[in-house]
């Protein structure tokens, strides 16, 4: 009975020994578990086209702007993402005066970017307070801009200055944001839409149309001086074709009845009888028609050619 006891005894013991080897063993996996994953849960991809801020106790301590793979501290630093490409930002309608003291409704647009992150965190704060100073810059340098300038300058594209406006404002407003340390740089600030308020839109549109009305009467008068001056011209020129011609004309009748008269007379001088005869017949012609009363002396050429008589 006493040595089956102690048997016993030292089997107890070494179950015991065995569980614990084997919570040892489980609890350093456990412990290497929880430390991967500590460590995959702190390292970070940095992307194309974005910046990774590292802040520590809300401090920015680094910022990662190449792609790859990087890291932070557990616990006491944390990650945020900004963007690295260029954005959009549509500016807020605004009413400004133009130099005519005419007031219009401007709607621009910027195309910006992030240059420098950690100023941007330090005097901006936030992305949206970024585009919110811009937006004031925006306004400011557009308003003097345009207040320089005439309403037909601005919407009248014959004797607009915008191409060139556009650069100007966007090189004022990056300058306000340099000397302020924002850390973002607008590449392009443009104008979508010039508007009139509501309640000068019909004068602006009556003046407009007369205005049009009036070079269209313009582009009509020198029209018609125009035709008037081609008209004049082709008059002269008919003009003058015509007494060319009626002179040829006259000289050829000439030259023809000088011709006529020369065989005429030719012909008459070889029978003076005949051509007595046919003067007097012609002469009848000329003087006898159905209702003619003629009184002749009987031995007059008339009568006796009419009686018969030849001789």
């Amino acid at each position: 009975m006493g040595d089956e006891k102690v048997v016993n005894i030292n089997d107890r013991s070494s179950n015991n020994f065995g569980w614990r080897n084997y919570s040892k063993i489980g609890l350093f996996l456990v412990i290497v578990i929880v430390v991967l994953g500590i460590i995959l849960s702190n390292l970070f991809i940095v992307k194309e086209g974005e910046y990774k801020v590292i802040r520590q106790f809300g401090e920015v301590v680094r910022i990662e702007s190449e792609p790859g793979l990087s890291y932070k501290i557990p616990f006491i630093q944390s990650v945020s993402t900004l963007p690295k490409y260029q954005m959009t930002y549509d500016v807020s309608e605004a009413e400004i005066n133009t130099k005519d003291k005419k007031r219009m409704i401007i709607d621009n647009y910027a195309v910006w970017r992030i240059e420098d992150p950690k100023k941007m965190i330090a005097n901006a704060r936030t992305l949206q307070s970024a585009e919110s100073r811009m937006e004031e810059f925006i306004y400011s340098v557009t308003r003097t801009e345009l207040g320089q300038l005439n309403y037909d300058e601005i919407i009248n594209d014959e004797k607009s200055s915008r191409g060139s406006l556009n650069d100007r404002i966007t090189e004022k407003v990056n300058e306000l944001l340099s000397n302020d340390n924002y850390g973002i740089k607008v590449t392009d600030v443009r104008m979508k839409r010039t508007d009139l308020p509501a309640e000068n839109e019909q004068s602006v549109y009556t003046r407009m149309i007369s205005e049009r009305e009036s070079k269209a009467q313009e582009y009509l008068s020198m029209g018609d001086a125009q035709k008037n001056r081609i008209i004049a011209k082709t008059d002269q020129s008919v003009r003058e074709l015509l007494a060319v011609a009626q002179a040829d004309a006259e000289e050829i009748r000439a030259e023809g009845e000088a011709g006529a008269a020369k065989i005429y007379n030719e012909s008459f001088s070889k029978d003076p009888g005949f051509y007595n005869l046919f003067r007097t017949l012609e002469s009848y012609k000329k003087t006898i028609n159905g209702e003619t009363v003629i009184v002749l002396p009987s031995d007059s050429p008339y009568a006796r050619l009419l009686m018969g008589y030849t001789d």
